[in-house]
């Protein structure tokens, strides 16, 4: 009997997807490789790919996409942070990525109300 895991097999889809973080700007491979639970050098070869490279028209932002500053800020007296957000919360997004100041990474992908977003970070600096 053999140790050996079988190999994950990655939709072109799933490629594509891949390579399109993999070339923003400030990315690093290694950092995506580790949450798809990928091998850097494979997607490096993905990135070599004419059919999973993002094309120069594909980097650009869309231009539905926003970016909606939070205040993140604490009270001495209270150890739960308050977060104001600008403007009303009843925006939806479909991709949230939240770095929390302890180091701690949120990927939210799907649509996902904004008011609800702040609930869960709040829920995590409690």
């Amino acid at each position: 009997m053999s140790n050996r895991k079988k190999r994950r097999k990655w939709f072109d889809e799933e490629k594509r997807e891949i390579c399109q973080q993999a070339v923003l700007p400030g990315a690093s491979v290694a950092q995506i490789a580790r949450r798809y639970c990928a091998n850097a050098n494979m997607i490096h070869n993905w990135l070599k790919d004419p059919r999973f490279a993002p094309d120069a028209g594909e980097l650009a932002m869309p231009a539905n996409a926003s970016f909606i500053e939070l205040d993140v800020s604490a009270a001495a007296s209270d150890p739960v942070p308050v977060i104001v957000a600008t403007p009303a919360t009843d925006l939806s997004a479909n991709k949230v990525d939240i770095t929390l100041s302890d180091g701690r990474r949120v990927l939210i992908e799907g649509p996902m109300l904004l008011g609800s977003i702040i609930g869960l970070v709040q829920g995590l600096m409690a």
